[in-house]
């Protein structure tokens, strides 16, 4: 099935100017937001020189997410539709001490409008340590760093601004709309929230959240986990993946069709099963027990020699995680603790499945 790697080969020569923004076009540009490009901080680039620049590096992968985004940012760079495009205001953070992991970079169109685009979730374990903290967090350092750079740009730049990003980036997009000046929102012609999670219930009744919740759209996969976590007052539209599960959350397997994703009439009885379980899981403990969990966590993985997501099932690390484990009593008491609630939850969940005759893939009832 064709995917955003499809639909630029197939667009790619029409201008913005031609035919307008649409669906797929921001997730290209919210996938675009994971290359690390050099030299936009102070500067402005076409995509294609920006592209070149990237190509040049001994190693490009190091500066990519995946290999398809370096897929994506051959396609994009020779393309008509977005080659042209001019990549500015470049911004980066990563601290490991104040747990923060922000991107975020702005494209001015041929049409008159700018995309700012914010990264999402990349593989350093800070990254996502910073998203877990939003579990028990008003807001994390991204989300004010968001908003802080939808304020620059709007300052530095009078165009019509269209918000995106994927996973955390999605998050990052709304609440940066949200807190935007009344003046800056009128200038926000869309937001677009392609899997990420939603937020604590304290700004679901924020006047500036409910005024741009017409302008959101949010897109999760049939099976989506991230992007059912947490409260969205907006509504979101379903779409299908090749693939299943949290692999769903993948933005290249997201299926097109034209210039449309391919819709879905409802999630699966899975991803509702593990949302309804994970919600009650959260309403079950305090922000402080949240809090502290997530911190052990944190602690137990970086007790190995982790800096990446990838490294976490390193055989030398989980022979650390089970020698750190086994040698501190109290964090085997929460960590059981913690356990038990979650099957609890799990419990809770399908008893309600059960009263609605609808249960997860692999479990009915016998």
């Amino acid at each position: 099935m064709t995917n955003i790697l499809d639909y630029v080969k197939w667009r790619g020569d029409l201008p913005f100017s031609r035919d307008p923004m649409n669906p797929v076009d921001t997730l290209v540009f919210s996938a675009l937001s994971y290359i690390r490009y050099m030299g936009a901080e102070s500067a402005s680039f076409t995509l294609r020189d920006a592209a070149q620049t990237v190509f040049a590096q001994p190693e490009p992968l190091s500066h990519a997410r995946v290999k398809q985004d370096l897929e994506l940012l051959e396609l994009a760079a020779d393309s008509v539709r977005f080659g042209m495009s001019r990549l500015c205001l470049y911004r980066e953070k990563f601290s490991t001490q104040l747990e923060t992991q922000f991107a975020a970079m702005t494209f001015l169109l041929d049409d008159g409008s700018m995309v700012l685009a914010f990264r999402g979730t990349d593989s350093t374990l800070v990254g996502w340590k910073e998203d877990f903290n939003m579990t028990f967090q008003q807001t994390i350092p991204a989300q004010l760093l968001a908003a802080e750079y939808t304020r620059m740009a709007a300052a530095e730049i009078d165009r019509p601004m269209h918000l995106m990003g994927h996973s955390k980036g999605g998050n990052l997009a709304v609440f940066a709309a949200a807190r935007s000046s009344p003046m800056v929102q009128s200038r926000i012609l869309d937001v677009w929230n392609h899997d990420g999670p939603g937020f604590t219930k304290y700004l679901m009744g924020d006047p500036g959240y409910l005024a741009m919740v017409p302008k959101i759209s949010t897109y999760i996969p049939q099976s989506s986990v991230i992007g059912m976590l947490l409260e969205h007052e907006e509504p979101y539209t379903i779409i299908r993946s090749r693939e299943v599960s949290i692999l769903q959350h993948e933005l290249y397997t997201w299926e097109v069709m034209g210039r449309s994703f391919i819709h879905m009439e409802n999630t699966t009885v899975d991803s509702r099963f593990l949302d309804a379980t994970i919600k009650t899981w959260f309403a079950s403990m305090t922000n402080q027990e949240r809090n502290q969990l997530v911190d052990v966590m944190y602690a137990l993985l970086a007790s190995g020699k982790v800096e990446k997501s990838n490294d976490i099932f390193q055989l030398k690390n989980l022979r650390t995680y089970v020698k750190t484990i086994s040698s501190d009593e109290s964090l085997r008491k929460l960590l059981s603790t913690e356990f038990q609630g979650l099957i609890e939850a799990a419990k809770h969940a399908r008893g309600q499945f059960q009263q609605k005759q609808e249960l997860p893939e692999g479990k009915e009832e016998k």
